[in-house]
């Protein structure tokens, strides 16, 4: 079986977008361990996996599907972030334009009739969720905090020590 060309043909455009994120992630995570503010550097740094991750995981399906892998140019990431309040619109915006394209992806291959895409997409609409979410989140922080980042910093050691407790006891 082989993947529908216009599906293939779109996948190929969404690996672009998300090693586009990766790259805009991995800058993001250098200017804040250079600003020494390890804990976003560190966030950040995990974002721009879980975005290589997610080209990978199309990767995957492209190959599986006995189709044509073909990543487009990707442009260069936005590298003037200066604050913490920047970097996470600039991350809020660059996740609601995947969710986008990720519901686009999702009309194509229900038009095409290709449900094994579909079912494939479905996880990446609730990692959407979860990456909205947590932007957003922590654009309102970084609005909160204005000027003091350090704040911002403590937030997200907090907030990841939270995280490791839940894991900890759902475990």
């Amino acid at each position: 079986m082989q993947i529908n060309p216009a599906v293939n043909q779109a996948i190929n455009k969404q690996i672009g977008m998300e090693f586009g994120a990766y790259l805009q992630y991995l800058t993001i995570s250098t200017h804040f361990d250079v600003e020494g503010l390890s804990e976003l550097a560190a966030f950040f740094k995990a974002q721009a996996e879980d975005e290589r991750d997610h080209a990978e995981r199309f990767i995957n399906h492209v190959v599986a599907f006995n189709g044509k892998l073909e990543i487009p140019t990707i442009d260069a990431p936005a590298s003037n972030v200066k604050t913490v309040e920047e970097a996470a619109q600039l991350s809020l915006d660059w996740e609601m334009k995947v969710t986008e394209e990720i519901n686009g992806l999702l009309k194509l291959a229900g038009e095409q009739g290709d449900h094994i895409t579909e079912n494939f997409l479905s996880w990446f609409l609730d990692e959407q969720l979860e990456e909205l979410s947590t932007m957003n989140k922590l654009l309102k922080v970084a609005k909160r905090a204005g000027a003091n980042e350090l704040a911002v910093d403590e937030f997200m050691a907090r907030h990841r020590g939270q995280q490791s407790n839940n894991t900890n006891a759902d475990g």
